[in-house]
């Protein structure tokens, strides 16, 4: 996967909604903890409101000491809401009042209020808050504190006791601190709003990039499918920058490649004729040399003839019939090269055919002091017996007149696998090294008296059966093998 464009992409475009994810999670983390800073700081300033409220009442209510003090005077409720707007006049966003714990509240300010116009009346819906709160700090005579969470906003609350002539008499202070809402908080849901939206162009942009690419991938890779290699097609530009210059290249290359396949063909064609008209040339020279021996001692003899009487010329006669007949003989040998026969398979059991093709040299083998072996299995496949009869004839020769005196010569065949293997095994030196490579060319041999024509002959049997013919491997002596196909 990793080596792969697709796969890459792909792990690119999960590491980037992870790390969206990290930085998303981050900011969060950061805003809550920016939040409860903000709380912690409001906590602190309404403590110390709810003391300033205390010292202005503790500055207003020295001179009450002789005086009595009716709660329902509207003069005393309007100098404890002056202490109280003295108190809170410097402390934006914090609302405070003086409660009494059987009148109620007998002041509320809250002089930084940012509405159409002056907040008079104590907020009804945190009213049995606030009553808790100064009930608590009267309770455990010290300040008193009270946190309430919303969703939106914490409320918070700081009740402390007031000294003085008035009985049971607190003051307190309160404020809210927005978490989710506010400036801070549109701040934050535009900075994931714009995370997100960018984790999502980033996975469209990768996510287009990986498909298209993939699909001019899987369409160069289609058009050089089903194109021959050494004809490459030309691929159309694909529009990506990158992947155009790769195109561009291939198609370079294929142009280059026909050029240097166009100029093979006509190099092999060129080679091709060479080995042709050197073959020609070598074959002529043979057919030159086998036809000049014999027609230079039909001189010869004609005219001894000549000059002689008529025993001479009758002598002169027969030898010159006996060198025609080498020379028909060298003929017929090339038409049987030059026109493959039609095959005649037919099925031939090959121990007899074996024993059959030894029969006629064995009085040949007997004069020069060989035996002949053969070795068959008892099978009877399908082949021409007259053609193969004629190729085993040059095979034996060639082995009775380079194995040496007292030796053995073998003759074999053989099922292996889907092939048949007919092979002459002798004790022979073999052919010298400088001939093996063309040994089944035409006059090529080994003997001053052999025409080089029957290991040519035993290919081409061999090529007719759509086999070869081979000079085989044995630890010791020459084997020459035909191997045909098993039919």
């Amino acid at each position: 996967m990793f080596r792969s464009l697709r796969g890459r992409l792909i792990v690119l475009l999960v590491l980037l909604v992870v790390a969206a994810g990290a930085a998303g999670t981050l900011m969060v983390g950061l805003f809550r903890q920016s939040a409860t800073a903000q709380v912690g700081r409001a906590e602190a300033e309404v403590g110390r409101a709810c003391d300033a409220i205390t010292d202005a009442y503790r500055f207003y209510s020295s001179g009450w000491q002789d005086t009595p003090v009716q709660l329902d005077s509207d003069a005393l409720r309007h100098d404890l809401t002056a202490v109280v707007q003295t108190a809170l006049r410097d402390r934006p966003r914090i609302e405070g009042g003086i409660w009494q714990a059987d009148a109620g509240s007998l002041a509320y300010a809250f002089p930084t209020y940012q509405g159409s116009g002056p907040k008079t009346d104590v907020p009804q819906a945190e009213l049995p808050r606030i009553q808790a709160v100064n009930q608590a700090a009267l309770a455990n005579e010290r300040q008193a504190s009270s946190r309430y969470d919303a969703p939106a906003q914490v409320l918070l609350l700081t009740a402390c006791p007031l000294p003085g002539p008035i009985p049971n008499l607190t003051a307190w202070a309160m404020t809210r601190v927005a978490t989710f809402a506010g400036d801070s908080y549109r701040l934050l849901m535009t900075g994931l709003g714009v995370l997100f939206a960018a984790v999502l162009a980033a996975a469209a942009l990768l996510g287009r990039l990986t498909m298209t690419w993939s699909r001019h991938v899987a369409r160069i890779e289609s058009a050089l499918q089903t194109h021959d290699i050494a004809g490459l097609p030309a691929l159309p530009a694909t529009g990506e920058r990158e992947l155009d210059r790769i195109v561009m290249a291939l198609n370079d290359a294929g142009q280059r490649l026909a050029e240097a396949r166009r100029r093979a063909d006509e190099l092999a064609r060129q080679v091709a004729t060479g080995e042709r008209l050197a073959a020609i040339g070598r074959v002529a020279a043979g057919v030159a040399h086998e036809i000049r021996n014999p027609i230079g001692a039909m001189r010869l003899k004609a005219e001894n003839a000549l000059a002689g009487d008529e025993a001479r010329k009758n002598a002169a006669l027969t030898m010159m019939l006996a060198q025609i007949e080498r020379l028909d003989a060298l003929v017929r040998r090339l038409l049987s090269m030059a026109e493959r026969e039609k095959l005649h398979c037919a099925p031939v059991a090959l121990p007899p055919f074996l024993e059959s093709c030894l029969t006629p040299h064995r009085e040949l083998a007997r004069a020069k002091g060989v035996t002949l072996e053969c070795v068959a299995d008892d099978a009877a496949p399908n082949f021409d017996a007259e053609q193969m009869r004629r190729a085993l004839d040059n095979l034996v020769l060639n082995a009775i007149a380079a194995a040496p005196a007292g030796s053995a010569i073998a003759v074999a065949a053989r099922r292996d696998g889907e092939h048949l293997v007919i092979s002459v095994h002798d004790e022979g030196p073999g052919p010298d090294a400088a001939i093996r490579e063309h040994l089944f060319e035409p006059f090529v041999t080994g003997r001053a008296d052999g025409a080089g024509l029957g290991l040519s002959i035993v290919r081409e049997v061999a090529a007719t059966h759509d086999g070869s013919a081979r000079l085989g491997s044995c630890p010791a002596g020459t084997v020459f093998e035909m191997v045909l196909p098993w039919r």
